[in-house]
Parts: C-alpha cells; sequence; structure tokens
C-alpha cells in the first residue's frame, strides 16, 4: 500500500509506528548498547524506528524524504 509522505506525517504517532511495521520494508539495522535502530523503506520516503531493548518500547520515529526517488 502506497501513502504519500505527507499523510504519513499527518498520522498520529502510534498510527505512523504500526504503520511502518506492518507495511514497511527492512532495509537495514543495527544495536548501540541497549538501542536497535531499525531503517525501514516505505514508498517514497524511508522512516528510522528506534527502540529500546532494555524495555521493549518504541523511542522514537525519523521521517526522511527521498529526494533521489523523484529524479528522472
Amino acid at each position: 500500500m502506497n501513502i504519500s509522505y505527507y499523510d504519513f506525517k499527518n498520522m498520529p504517532d502510534q498510527d505512523q509506528c504500526s504503520w511502518v511495521i506492518n507495511e514497511g520494508k527492512v532495509m537495514n539495522e543495527r544495536t548501540v548498547k541497549t538501542i536497535r535502530y531499525v531503517l525501514y523503506e516505505v514508498s517514497h520516503f524511508t522512516v528510522e524506528v528506534i527502540y529500546n531493548t532494555m524495555n521493549d518500547k518504541i523511542e522514537g520515529i525519523n521521517v526522511f524524504q527521498n529526494k533521489g526517488a523523484y529524479v528522472i
């Protein structure tokens, strides 16, 4: 399912996280101490979800617009 960057940014935080985890494709993952960073590809942008492995909770989310996706 495709979603625009702007529609995604206008979703509530919890909905963003759920949507990314269910619909996104994992591109990269790394762990630093107790924090795990997972980079997802979603439509024409990427989303980084930051997990705290100590309490198994999402600490944050960063959304990046892929400007290269629009270059012809």
